[in-house]
């Protein structure tokens, strides 16, 4: 299932980045930009061939993405069909046209999953059409379990999923979670159903804490829409994409002050800082992350969860890519709008130095993150 899982992992990234790249250079052609190549995957070069419309077509071994090749790629290039001659407006065009078509993508199959499977609900006030509004929800499940807490010594299992508590239904984690308060430090009968057969548990709930239970619970909530799933789907996109970009804001304020944090005297300080950076850890994943234990398991829940996450990876590319990050699509954009507001030649020097550097720390980056993807394998 690992094999499996990596592989359809790949499979979504190279169409997702090759989708994100055929934008671009259909965008360069609409404004008389020449484009030179269109590769698949990255080099070496496995096989190539010239099309009618004067493209070099390449599939390429490392099954990592694309790439687009355009004619005369730097700002300064000014001959016929090179990209640096194309207007200020059109380059926008051109550069954008890849954070679009990843957006469009998201839109489409988010609006697929609402009509035909169910799309699932992770964020709080999730869009919906009322009058066109149909939920299904899994039961309970326990996903882990805590050591010597009242789930774990009751003999309860990972797996298992919570039918009642004290004869009451528990259809919702909402319902467990105000049962198991209830009933707080009483023995209760806790009704389960395990590989398709029903047992009951005696739990004593713990009244120590908040903790009374001792287990990791999971419920998924699904939309179903018909008429409104297009709808749907534009919003939702929308939804994501702001919660998106407050994710990133929240990784970055936690990874600055969790930094920050390391440097003082106070010992209950470090450990907050610590803790912070540790949750800035856990939020993000890189390529080992994704292809070694993300699209596995989503490949072990079914194609809908595999729909999904390729939904939220072209969003995700969608988001980074306009952001003002050098050698990335909104980098490029935002370097050449500022040496153009500030009526500076931008000269292939030093964009060549801007975007190089810029290109270093994401490779510092995917390196940091590669190993605490790998260091959350041995955990």
């Amino acid at each position: 299932m690992l094999l499996v899982g990596i592989i359809i992992g790949l499979i979504v990234l190279v169409i997702l980045v090759a989708l994100h790249e055929l934008g671009h250079a259909l965008a360069a052609r609409r404004h008389g930009v020449v484009v030179e190549e269109f590769g698949i995957g990255m080099p070496p070069r496995a096989w190539k061939k010239k099309l009618k419309n004067g493209v070099l077509l390449t599939l390429n071994w490392l099954p990592i993405g694309g790439f687009v090749k355009l004619q005369g790629e730097h700002d300064s290039a000014n001959k016929k069909g090179d990209y640096g001659a194309a207007t200020f407006w059109q380059k926008t065009q051109i550069l954008l046209a890849g954070v679009v078509v990843n957006w469009l993508i998201a839109v489409l199959l988010l609006t697929a999953l609402a009509w035909v499977g169910g799309l699932p609900k992770i964020i709080p006030n999730q869009f919906a059409v009322t009058s066109d509004a149909s939920y299904v929800r899994t039961p309970v499940e326990i996903l882990a379990l805590k050591d010597d807490y009242p789930a774990a010594k009751a003999g309860l299992q990972k797996g298992d999923v919570v039918t009642k508590i004290n004869g009451v239904p528990v259809e919702t984690v909402q319902d467990l979670i105000k049962e198991s308060s209830t009933h707080r430090g009483e023995a209760t009968q806790v009704a389960y159903e395990r590989g398709g057969k029903e047992g009951v548990a005696t739990v004593r709930f713990r009244d120590e804490d908040k903790e009374v239970f001792g287990a990791q619970l999971g419920q998924s909530e699904k939309l179903r829409a018909t008429w409104s799933a297009p709808i749907v789907g534009v919003v939702t996109t929308g939804q994501y994409t702001w919660a998106t970009l407050q994710g990133l804001g929240n990784l970055v304020a936690d990874t600055v002050t969790g930094l920050f944090g390391q440097l003082t005297a106070n010992s209950d300080a470090r450990q907050a800082a610590s803790e912070k950076l540790g949750r800035a850890g856990d939020s993000v994943a890189g390529p080992v992350g994704i292809l070694g234990t993300i699209f596995p398991n989503a490949s072990k829940a079914g194609p809908e969860q595999v729909v999904f996450l390729a939904a939220i990876i072209s969003l995700t590319l969608a988001v980074m890519n306009i952001l003002p990050i050098p050698a990335l699509d909104g980098g490029r954009w935002f370097v050449t709008a500022m040496f153009k507001l500030f009526k500076k030649p931008l000269t292939k020097e030093r964009e060549e130095t801007i975007h190089g550097v810029g290109f270093m720390v994401l490779l510092g980056l995917i390196l940091l993150i590669t190993i605490l993807d790998i260091s959350k394998l041995f955990r």
